[in-house]
C-alpha cells in the first residue's frame, strides 16, 4: 500500500543524510507525538491546504511503500468521533521506504 507524507525539503534531506525520517507533523517530532502522520491518495492535497498552507519553505510529497516500512501503520481517527480515519506510521521512516519524492 502507498501511503503520503508532506514534508520540509530541510527535513526530508535531513532525513536522508541520518538514515531516519522522524518529523510527525509540522512543528512536531515523533518522539512529541508517538507516531508519524501520513495520508491516503485521497487525503493529503486536504492536509495540505488545512495545516500547510501558509508554509513558506519548499515543500515535498513522500509517497511511502508500506510493505517497505520496519514500523507498523495504524489507520486511526484524528480525534475521536472523526469520523475518517489517517495511516499513522508507529516509528521511523527510512528513506529506502520513500518510493516517490515530489517538490509541492
Amino acid at each position: 500500500m502507498r501511503i503520503f507524507h508532506i514534508a520540509t525539503l530541510a527535513d526530508w534531506t535531513a532525513a536522508q543524510e541520518t538514515g531516519a525520517y522522524t518529523t510527525s507533523t509540522r512543528g512536531r517530532t515523533l518522539a512529541e507525538e508517538g507516531f508519524i502522520h501520513a495520508s491516503r491518495a485521497d487525503q493529503w492535497e486536504g492536509v495540505r491546504e488545512a495545516f500547510y498552507a501558509d508554509v513558506t519553505e519548499p515543500l515535498v510529497l513522500l509517497e511511502i511503500d508500506t510493505g517497505l516500512l520496519d514500523n507498523p501503520v495504524v489507520e486511526e481517527e484524528p480525534a475521536p468521533g472523526a469520523g475518517v480515519t489517517f495511516p499513522h506510521v508507529y516509528g521511523a521512516i527510512a528513506p529506502g521506504a520513500v518510493v516517490a519524492v515530489t517538490p509541492l
